[in-house]
């Protein structure tokens, strides 16, 4: 099986598999892919291995599957068996798709390799910047999640289980979350991405409060 059709089928099985919001959709996993790919060629990654994970990286995302976070490897070790790929290279994707997720301000990323941080680079700048907004909203929406509650400060997570648990607001996912993205970027490339969106995003804010 040739890499252009590995790619290709995996494309139709992602697109026939994924379930969740408006934000965590094919145009996400397809915005994440090109970041990726991207990324990648500036930093000299694998390519194919870089495109594989940035496609499979959502399949099965925890948020939508009761928090099993391992459903999303377990799932794409299915269909990689499925296709017969090599075994080392399922367990270089697996491991990406284990390690992707932000799992709070105070857990650290044990992302191993260049192609998983690329990847985790690319999907990190899509939860930035306007389409970051977008996708924040859309889901707190997706989950009934007030948009701000002013006497709920934000929570500076130390444990994944407790990241898990919807923000109390949305508002507050920008503090948990979003703002901190910019200094965790693995690349020189991304960190020139992050910060134009970073600045974005706090831009909205000032204004958020504002009209507020």
């Amino acid at each position: 099986m040739n890499q252009k059709y590995i790619i290709k089928k995996t494309e139709e099985f992602v697109k026939n598999k994924m379930k969740g919001d408006p934000g965590h959709d094919w145009s996400h996993v397809n915005r994440v892919r090109k970041l990726a790919l991207h990324i990648g060629k500036k930093e000299k990654a694998d390519l194919f291995i870089v495109e594989l994970a940035a496609i499979l990286h959502d399949v099965a995302d925890h948020k939508f599957y009761g928090g099993d976070d391992k459903i999303g490897s377990k799932t794409a070790a299915q269909w990689l068996n499925k296709i017969k790929i090599d075994q080392k290279l399922i367990e270089h994707i697996c491991h990406i798709i284990d390690e992707v997720s932000f799992k709070g301000a105070g857990v650290k990323y044990n992302m191993k390799t260049i192609e998983g941080k690329v990847v985790q680079d690319a999907d990190k700048l899509d939860a930035m910047g306007a389409i970051g907004i977008a996708r924040t909203f859309s889901y707190g929406g997706h989950f009934n999640v007030p948009m701000y509650i002013p006497d709920k400060k934000p929570i500076f997570h130390t444990s994944f289980a407790q990241y898990k648990k919807n923000s109390a607001s949305t508002i507050n996912h920008f503090y948990e979350k979003l703002l901190l993205l910019k200094d965790r970027m693995h690349t020189k490339s991304a960190k020139v991405l992050a910060s134009k969106r970073h600045k974005f995003m706090e831009l909205y804010l000032k204004e958020f409060f504002r009209e507020l």
